[in-house]
């Protein structure tokens, strides 16, 4: 079978193109940059940008499904970039399926989606969507998770994913921000002992595979979403202090109070619009909410409806990043 994957050249992209190379689909890593990551590997490589149509469906041409990573995340930036990416974006790629009767379309989501500000604790696929958002990200990732769900029906089969905090080996998104954070003083955590989910990349690839062999072979899941996790609640300074330890960081984590992160992260925001700074702020709002609550997920439905399991712990994921870093620092010479 023939795979496009927007978002090809992403961290969950990259492990999802691999994924399928390896059961023998073509994967078709469609992708802004040049791709040099997956070189060699026989996957193919389509350059472009969701938000062009042209350019997207000629990638698409021949393929008899879509998985669609490809998208704008982080706690800040212009909300009308992640309007153009997560919302515009994902319409092009349900248009591009329609045009070229692409049958299967699996999204990748966010469990931020249904996140309204209070602790989840074992929450279902039952959560609504909240009336309000704090922030551009989980706005748009709820309204294109929307539109893939009403896009199913009788010549598109979809489904949609919601991978909670991806890590593993290559990531380029969260780990980066915690080492980054953490050699600048000690992480200031408004919910140290809050319980949050987690998904190891490999399992969080597999289940891109499980929902797209779904699509064909269990009905149940059809224009449906579900939240996808290791199953293993960690309390939130413990996990991030692992993962740290796994690439060679020390950590010091101090609790704070979650009000006083609220009020740090609206400061934080009005000073940089009023001085319009390009960078990130150090806490957001929305980040101070992330980081005060308890997120972890119900799995019943993803293992029900997809088959989806979990292959690879946290434990062994932590071996397996820190062996990875191992690796990556003899090769580079860095002592």
């Amino acid at each position: 079978m023939r795979v496009l994957v927007t978002g090809g050249g992403g961290f969950v992209g990259q492990a999802v193109c691999r994924a399928l190379a390896a059961r023998g689909d073509q994967a078709v890593a469609f992708q802004r940059g040049a791709g040099e990551a997956l070189a060699g590997t026989g996957i193919e490589i389509a350059r472009g940008d969701i938000r062009d149509a042209d350019q997207l469906r000629q990638a698409a041409a021949g393929c008899q499904a879509v998985i669609h990573t490809a998208g704008k995340a982080g706690p800040w930036g212009d909300p009308a970039e992640y309007e153009a990416i997560n919302v515009d974006g994902t319409r092009q790629v349900i248009a591009a399926c329609r045009a070229l009767g692409i049958e299967r379309l699996v999204h990748t989501s966010s469990p931020s989606v249904v996140h309204g500000g209070g602790d989840i604790e074992g929450g279902d696929e039952s959560l609504p969507y909240p009336a309000h958002f704090k922030a551009a990200y989980p706005e748009t990732k709820a309204r294109a998770e929307q539109d893939v769900l009403a896009a199913n029906g009788a010549t598109l089969r979809t489904v949609a994913l919601r991978p909670h905090l991806v890590w593993g080996p290559g990531d380029n998104h969260l780990l980066p921000r915690l080492v980054e954070r953490a050699r600048q003083g000690p992480l200031k955590l408004p919910g140290a002992d809050k319980l949050i989910d987690t998904v190891y990349i490999d399992n969080a690839a597999q289940a891109h595979l499980d929902a797209l062999d779904a699509l064909e072979e269990r009905p149940a899941c059809h224009g449906k979403a579900y939240f996808i996790s290791n199953g293993e609640p960690w309390p939130q300074g413990r996990i991030i202090a692992a993962l740290l330890e796994a690439v060679g960081v020390e950590a010091e984590i101090r609790p704070i109070s979650p009000r006083v992160a609220q009020v740090v992260g609206m400061m934080a925001e009005w000073w940089w619009r009023r001085q319009r700074l390009d960078s990130e702020p150090p806490v957001t709002r929305w980040s101070a909410e992330q980081l005060s609550t308890a997120h972890w997920y119900d799995l019943s439905a993803a293992r029900r409806d997809l088959g989806y399991r979990v292959d690879i712990s946290i434990s062994e994921g932590l071996r397996r990043l820190g062996a990875a870093n191992g690796a990556n620092r003899e090769s580079s010479g860095t002592p």
